[in-house]
């Protein structure tokens, strides 16, 4: 496996203008992106409902991204969350090719989040998984295709 991009953290938020603020003015990110993740996308991943995310440009390299759910305030989702934890925290992995990783993934402790294992969004495939302590780790690959599960999306 070859990581492909620098890596991203996602953070969920309750204020989200408040936390783009002091990501932005505190630590130095700039805004690069806002975008609403329908239903649609985020419920197959295995993230819940509807999401409005911000993209923080690191300035060293990666991205921080600002989850706001939209259809429910975060306390709500406590009790789905594998840790326990309140809000939706993970570390994003760009990869060029998951099925290698997907495939170790169980081995090494890991238990999938989404189903089906890898979900097609905007001509990308990805992947939520529970790391051995409950920490959720998402994998996103360019591909066009899933070749772990042998169709084209």
């Amino acid at each position: 496996m070859v990581m492909t991009l620098p890596f991203e953290v996602g953070l969920v938020v309750r204020d989200l203008e408040a936390m783009e603020r002091f990501y932005c003015d505190v630590l130095g990110c700039r805004a690069e992106h806002r975008s609403r993740v329908p239903a649609s996308v985020a419920g197959p991943a295995g993230l819940g409902g509807e999401l409005t995310v911000v993209w923080l440009r690191v300035p060293s390299g990666g991205c921080v991204k600002l989850i706001l759910p939209r259809s429910a305030p975060v306390s709500a989702h406590v009790a789905a969350l594998p840790a326990r934890r309140p809000g939706l925290s993970y570390i994003t992995f760009h990869v060029d090719d998951m099925g290698p990783v997907v495939a170790a993934l169980p081995a090494a402790g890991a238990r999938p989040l989404s189903d089906p294992v890898v979900v097609q969004a905007h001509g990308r495939r990805i992947s939520f998984w529970a790391d051995p302590e409950g920490n959720v780790v998402e994998l996103v690959d360019a591909r066009g295709h899933d070749p772990v599960s042998g169709h084209s999306n």
